[in-house]
């Protein structure tokens, strides 16, 4: 069992907490690691850029001037890539698919990956709760500066029964929230520190170890 530090909110500890080593202390895998990542960032990829062809410009389909006879260049449409205001050619087009597919147990097992080499590095911090006495901004930048982690980029890996905590940290620069259901290895990966509840992490290392299979080296 691989044993991690419990802190309060004020910056103190409070304690120990054991945790699998079949999700903690994975050995490093980089490959794998780097391939969910990429495909995590590639499934992101929004395709909007799109020049239009000469098929979709406006203009008359009529030949400028005849073949032949006139001392021009021979042409057939005025949306001819290499007018003015014609189509673009080997522009970018916004029906191009960057999509890569990954498998359940490759995204579970780069997580498993990705929260050992927070462990080694010593950036997953974990605290007994997130117990403010009002849900504002202002705690949760007061908990960043007593944990010394304020000058850094921060996941907060929430719980179902901690999802109110996510108004706290929406305006700090640099800090992003997420729950159990949506975090992967790319926020783990984007974000210098991991921080979660007791509660949460327990709920993750049940959720990462349901299948053994899927943390197995």
């Amino acid at each position: 069992m691989t044993q991690l530090n419990v802190y309060t909110i004020k910056g103190e500890k409070s304690g120990t907490v054991d945790v699998s080593d079949a999700v903690f202390s994975v050995p490093e895998n980089m490959t794998l690691l780097h391939q969910v990542v990429v495909a995590y960032a590639a499934n992101r990829r929004q395709s909007t850029a799109h020049t239009k062809d000469r098929g979709e410009r406006k203009g008359s389909g009529r030949k400028p001037w005849k073949q032949k006879g006139t001392g021009n260049a021979r042409t057939g449409s005025i949306r001819n890539p290499i007018w003015r205001g014609g189509g673009v050619v080997f522009g970018p087009r916004s029906e191009k698919n960057f999509k890569k597919k990954t498998t359940v147990k490759m995204r579970r097992k780069a997580m498993a990956v990705a929260l050992s080499e927070k462990v080694r590095a010593d950036q997953l911090l974990v605290v007994d709760s997130f117990s403010f006495d009002e849900m504002k901004t202002k705690h949760m930048a007061q908990a960043l500066n007593a944990l010394k982690i304020a000058d850094k980029s921060c996941v907060v890996v929430l719980s179902e029964d901690e999802s109110a905590v996510s108004l706290t940290a929406r305006n700090i620069p640099r800090v992003k929230s997420r729950s159990l259901s949506t975090v992967n290895a790319y926020d783990m990966v984007n974000h210098a520190i991991v921080l979660i509840s007791k509660d949460a992490l327990k709920k993750l290392e049940a959720r990462l170890a349901e299948k053994t299979g899927a943390v197995k080296n």
